[in-house]
Parts: C-alpha cells; sequence; structure tokens
C-alpha cells in the first residue's frame, strides 16, 4: 500500500498484450482503481477526455502515433502523472524533449521491479500535485473572500455612507456575532443590496 487508504486511477496505453497482463498483477484495485487500458492514442484521448485519471503509463510506440504528444499533453494536465516507456534505440533523444514536460521515462525492456519504482515515483507525484491543488484551491477561496468582503464594503460605503475601516468593522463585528465568516457576511450583505 503507498499511501494509506489512497487509490490511483491509471490509464495504461500500450498495444502489447503481453505488457498489458505483465501490469495487471502490479496495479491490484485495493491501490489502483479504475485501471483502463486503451491500445492507442485515439482511445487514450477520448477516455481522458471522459474522466480524469491520476497515472498514466504509455508503452511506446503506438499504432496511430509515438505517444510523445500524448504524454506530453498529459502531463500538462495538473492532475495527471505520466510514465513513458520507450525503446532503447531513441530513448536519449525523447527523454531529453520530454523531461522538461514532466514526463517520466523509463527503457524498455525493464525488470518488474524497476517499473514498481516507477510506479511508487508516479504516486509520490501525484501526492505532490495533490498538495499544490489544495494549496491553489484555498488560495483561490481566499482571494474570492478578499472580493466578496470588498464589494460588501462598497456597497455599505454607498449606500449607508459608511467609511472604509467602519465597512470593515461592520464587516467583521457581524461575523463574530454570527459566528460565521465574513465571506458569508459579504454574500448576506451583496443580496440584500442587490434583491
Amino acid at each position: 500500500m503507498f499511501f494509506g487508504s489512497q487509490t490511483y486511477s491509471v490509464l495504461v496505453v500500450s498495444s502489447q498484450q503481453k505488457f498489458n497482463e505483465a501490469m495487471v498483477p502490479m496495479l491490484p484495485p485495493s491501490e489502483f482503481y479504475p485501471v483502463c487500458f486503451t491500445g492507442n492514442v485515439a482511445a487514450a484521448r477520448r477516455e481522458m477526455l471522459s474522466r480524469s485519471f491520476d497515472l498514466v503509463l504509455i508503452n511506446a510506440p503506438l499504432p496511430d502515433e509515438s505517444g510523445i504528444r500524448l504524454a506530453i499533453d498529459a502531463s500538462n494536465r495538473m492532475d495527471m502523472v505520466v510514465l513513458l516507456l520507450l525503446r532503447a534505440d531513441n530513448f536519449e533523444e525523447v527523454n531529453e524533449r520530454v523531461t522538461s514536460h514532466g514526463v517520466f521515462t523509463l527503457q524498455i525492456p525493464f525488470s518488474t521491479g524497476t517499473i514498481r519504482q516507477g510506479l511508487k515515483w508516479m504516486v509520490s507525484a501525484r501526492e505532490r500535485l495533490r498538495r499544490v491543488e489544495t494549496k491553489n484551491l484555498s488560495v483561490e477561496e481566499k482571494m474570492e473572500e478578499i472580493r466578496l468582503v470588498n464589494r460588501a464594503k462598497w456597497i455599505l460605503i454607498e449606500q449607508l455612507h459608511m467609511n472604509e475601516s467602519d465597512a470593515h468593522r461592520h464587516i467583521e463585528k457581524q461575523a463574530m456575532d454570527r459566528c460565521t465568516s465574513k465571506k458569508e457576511i459579504a454574500r448576506i450583505i451583496i443580496e440584500a443590496h442587490n434583491g
């Protein structure tokens, strides 16, 4: 188990049946769920449009494309971690091209232990992204609160002829008296004066 009871959704993009069969036991449902397998880039793109995946494994090349553009596009989405599996003949060149986009790479052939380690790296990276997402969300929520409070203050200034510091104190006092947030008081003021 990687991170407690957390499970990770996985998209495996591979046209190699032998590879797909080898991956199944390495992706137990207790840690990785759901796991979707697609055999080409077009099917992978359709899957990625219909849902988000935590981890994307791409066994390149694929029948319809190399898989490199898919890896870069998936990695550019801030909620996915990508592992691109490459053959030795073009590993260095492609690795250099995709690493700056945050794509992990492994050279084929590799051992079971190597792919397990790759999965651990991917899970670790996904957890880091999750923390960044949470932090960004809290910053956005704080900015939304500031916007609402400022809008409510201007209503109080214009409608009730308060100065800015009095308007601010009024919102803070109402929040304390009602045991709620300044954001909620700001919403009440805005709704009362817009209704």
